[in-house]
C-alpha cells in the first residue's frame, strides 16, 4: 500500500472528537439540545423552524417521502427570499442595522444597512423588469467580489428569476456555455474588478461571450 493509500485508509478510520470551547458552545445559535428536539420530533422541529421565515402562503405539508428518495419539503408553501433576507427586517425597524460590511482589495470601504440594500435590491430588481427579465426567466451573473453581486442574487429573488453566478476568472468560452446551458435571457457585468491586486477586464470578455 503506498502512503497516500495509508493516509487515506487511516482518514476512513479517524474517531477523534474535538469539542468546540466552552464559551464558543454558549453563544451558538443551535445548542445541544436542538439535535435532541429534532431527534424526538423530526417534523416538528423543521416546521418551528420554518415559523421563524415569512410566508406568503403556508406550505400544507412540511414533507412528502411519497416517492424516496426524492424528498420535497414544504409541499404548497410560497415565500420570497429578497423579502425574508431583507424587506422584513427594514419593517422590524432594523433598517439602519448594517446588513454588510464590505472591504475591496485596494482598500475601497462600504457600509450597507438594510435600509440601503433594500433601496438598491428594489432598483436593480426594477431595471432587470425593464430590460424584460420575468418570472421564471434565468439571469447570468458574472460580476467581481463586490456588494452589487448580492444585490443582483436578491433581486433576481425578488422578481422570480433564476440566477446563474459565474466566476469572474472564467473565459468568454466558459461563460458563453453556462450562458448557453441556463438559456440566460440578461447577463450582469461590470467593466471590471482587481484580482490577486491587478485590474481584471470582465465586460470585454462578456462581450466577446455574447
Amino acid at each position: 500500500m503506498s502512503q497516500s493509500q495509508e493516509t487515506l485508509s487511516n482518514l476512513l478510520q479517524e474517531t477523534r472528537r474535538f469539542p468546540p470551547p466552552a464559551e464558543l458552545a454558549e453563544s451558538a445559535n443551535v445548542k445541544a439540545e436542538a439535535y435532541e428536539e429534532a431527534s424526538t420530533d423530526r417534523l416538528g422541529y423543521w416546521a418551528r423552524q420554518a415559523e421563524r421565515l415569512t410566508w406568503s402562503k403556508r406550505w400544507d405539508e412540511v414533507l412528502d417521502w411519497s416517492n424516496p428518495p426524492f424528498a420535497k419539503w414544504f409541499v404548497g408553501g410560497e415565500l420570497n427570499v429578497a423579502y425574508n433576507c431583507v424587506d422584513r427586517h427594514v419593517e422590524a425597524g432594523k433598517g439602519d442595522k448594517v446588513a454588510f460590511y464590505w472591504e475591496g482589495e485596494p482598500g475601497d470601504s462600504r457600509t450597507i444597512t438594510y435600509a440601503d440594500l433594500q433601496s438598491e435590491v428594489c432598483k436593480a430588481a426594477n431595471a432587470l423588469l425593464e430590460l424584460g427579465v420575468r418570472k421564471g426567466d434565468r439571469v447570468a451573473i458574472y460580476l467581481p467580489m463586490i456588494p452589487e453581486l448580492p444585490i443582483t442574487m436578491l433581486a433576481c429573488a425578488r422578481i422570480g428569476a433564476t440566477h446563474s453566478v459565474v466566476f469572474g476568472g472564467f473565459s468568454a468560452d466558459a461563460l458563453r456555455t453556462r450562458i448557453d446551458d441556463a438559456q440566460a435571457k440578461v447577463v450582469v457585468t461590470s467593466d471590471g474588478g482587481f484580482r490577486r491586486g491587478k485590474p481584471s477586464a470582465l465586460k470585454a470578455i462578456v462581450d466577446e461571450a455574447v
